[in-house]
């Protein structure tokens, strides 16, 4: 699965939101001053060839539909960031946002909480 550039992202957790449309569809997610249509055209076009989406013809225009679970890809790159900045390990990565005050102590219980909640089920 390749990295999706900024511009992608935001396209596709329009997309994500939406579930199948047209590149109108997108444009009208965005607020104002909206992107151009032909550029959010042009992302939706690198998505499709990245195998993001799939495109449906009707008449002169393409309804898109997600083909990746906003799931799937966020598991991918969450776990390539812990590999890569945070030498695999999960624990170093939430130690650096406690200490960059960036995780409250309320977060750390909520996250110990959910934590154990998975390990009853």
């Amino acid at each position: 699965m390749n990295k999706l550039t900024q511009q992608e992202e935001e396209v596709m957790l329009h997309i994500w939101s939406l579930g199948s449309c047209f590149v109108k569809d997108i444009v009208a997610k965005f607020p104002e001053p909206q992107p151009p249509y032909t550029t959010i055209a042009s992302i939706v076009n690198n998505l499709k060839r990245k195998g993001y989406v799939e495109a449906k013809r009707y008449g002169n225009t393409y309804m898109y539909l997600p083909l990746i679970k906003q799931g799937e890809y966020k598991s991918t790159f969450i776990h390539g960031v812990v590999k890569n900045y945070f030498a695999n390990s999960y624990k170093e990565m939430v130690s650096f946002f406690a200490k960059e005050q960036k995780l409250s102590t309320d977060d750390l219980k909520d996250i110990i909480s959910l934590i154990e909640k998975g390990k009853e089920e």
